[in-house]
């Protein structure tokens, strides 16, 4: 049995209520606690975008209960991987972390309709990500 913590990965986007919350749930799910996930935004909003809850619904994750939460300087620094997904210049930058910024359309407004391609890329973004991080 290992010691190594396994690697933690932070989802940020603007409101973390779309993107990032479908990232985290994601990874979540498909890698268990192999990886640490947290998400975050730079300006929160008030919920989960209800079409995200929708698309991800229909891939069995519920992401009902999930609060968009502020992005810290502490989640930050707790994290080795950083995905950001759209705040720009917003996300705290540091030394010795891996970023990685995913272009993806903003769901905000949008129908489930809108939100599915979305999903679809960050799961094959998030199973690509797990192959290279995850502890077997």
């Amino acid at each position: 049995m290992s010691d190594t913590a396994p690697p933690s990965v932070l989802f940020v986007c603007v409101h973390n209520a779309g993107r990032s919350q479908m990232a985290a749930a994601f990874l979540t799910h498909l890698a268990g606690d192999r990886v640490q996930v947290r998400s975050a935004g730079s300006t929160p909003a008030d919920s989960v975008n209800p079409a995200v809850v929708a698309a991800m619904a229909e891939v069995d994750i519920d992401v009902s209960a999930e609060v968009p939460k502020v992005l810290t300087v502490e989640a930050v620094k707790a994290s080795d991987v950083v995905i950001t997904m759209g705040c720009g210049d917003t996300c705290p930058v540091f030394p010795g972390k891996r970023y990685l910024d995913w272009q993806l359309p903003d769901p905000a407004g949008q129908g489930v309709d809108d939100v599915r391609p979305i999903r679809d890329e960050i799961e094959k973004r998030i199973r690509a990500l797990i192959a290279e991080i995850a502890i077997a």
